[in-house]
C-alpha cells in the first residue's frame, strides 16, 4: 500500500514541473496523488487491513482527480478571455487552489463610494465575463462585496451585499442563469489592505467573483 500511496504522491509531484501536459491534466494528476493519500489516511484511521487501506487510497485518487471544481479547458479560455479583457484596468485574473476563476475588482473600476451602481468602465468587463459563463451550463458563481472600515458595519454590510446583487443582477440580465449565482456581504470584515490610508481603503472596497465548474454528473 506505501508503494501505492507514494507512487502516485510521487507521479502528482513530477507532474509540477511536467512540461508538454496542459493546465487539466496536471491539476488532474496533482487532485489524483492527494486524493490517495486522503483516501489512504481515512482507511488507515478507520483501522482498515492494508486491502482497506489500499481501496481506500485507490477511492481517494478518483476522488482527488475528480476534485471540488474541475479546471477544463473551457475555464483555461475563459481565464485568458478574461486576462485580455481586464489588461491595464487593474482587475487580477487568477486561477485558486481549488480550481476557481477568480476575478478581484478594485473600487476604482467597479463602483464609486458609497455606491452600488455598476460603473461604465467595468461594465465591458461584465460583458466579455457573461459570454463565458453562457457557454459553461456547469459553472458555480460566487460574488463577495466588501468595503473599508470608513462608516458603520450598519452601512458596510448591507452595501458589500447590494454591491455583489449588483454585479449578480448585470450579469442575470445578459443571460446568465440565476441559479449559477449565490452572494455574499463581508462589510470590513476582510481586509487586504491598511485601512488608515486612502490608497488602503481603495483596495479594500472591491467585489470578488468566483467561478467553478463542476464535473458533468
Amino acid at each position: 500500500m506505501k508503494k501505492l500511496v507514494l507512487s502516485t504522491a510521487a507521479l502528482a509531484v513530477l507532474l509540477t514541473g511536467c512540461a508538454g501536459i496542459t493546465d487539466t491534466q496536471r491539476n488532474t494528476g496533482i487532485g489524483a496523488g492527494i486524493g490517495a493519500l486522503g483516501g489512504a489516511a481515512i482507511g488507515s484511521a478507520t483501522g482498515g487491513n492494508r486491502g482497506s487501506i489500499g481501496t481506500g487510497a485507490a477511492v481517494g485518487a478518483a476522488a482527488g482527480a475528480l476534485g471540488g471544481y474541475l479546471w477544463s479547458q473551457r475555464m483555461e479560455t475563459q481565464k485568458r478571455e478574461m486576462e485580455a479583457a481586464t489588461r491595464g484596468t487593474g482587475i487580477a485574473v487568477t486561477q485558486t487552489t481549488n480550481n476557481e476563476l477568480k476575478l478581484a475588482i478594485p473600487s476604482d473600476v467597479s463602483f464609486d463610494t458609497g455606491r452600488a451602481a455598476i460603473k461604465p468602465n467595468f461594465a465591458p468587463v461584465l460583458n466579455q465575463f457573461a459570454n463565458g459563463l453562457r457557454n459553461n451550463p456547469n459553472a458555480e458563481v460566487r460574488i463577495i462585496g466588501h468595503t473599508d472600515n470608513t462608516g458603520s458595519d450598519a452601512v458596510n454590510n448591507p452595501l458589500s451585499v447590494e454591491r455583489a446583487a449588483s454585479t449578480r443582477d448585470y450579469l442575470i440580465a445578459r443571460g446568465v442563469p440565476q441559479t449559477a449565482f449565490r452572494i455574499e456581504g463581508l462589510g470590513s470584515r476582510q481586509p487586504i489592505a491598511d485601512n488608515s490610508s486612502d490608497a488602503g481603503r481603495a483596495q479594500n472596497r472591491r467585489v470578488e467573483i468566483y467561478v467553478g465548474e463542476r464535473p458533468r454528473s
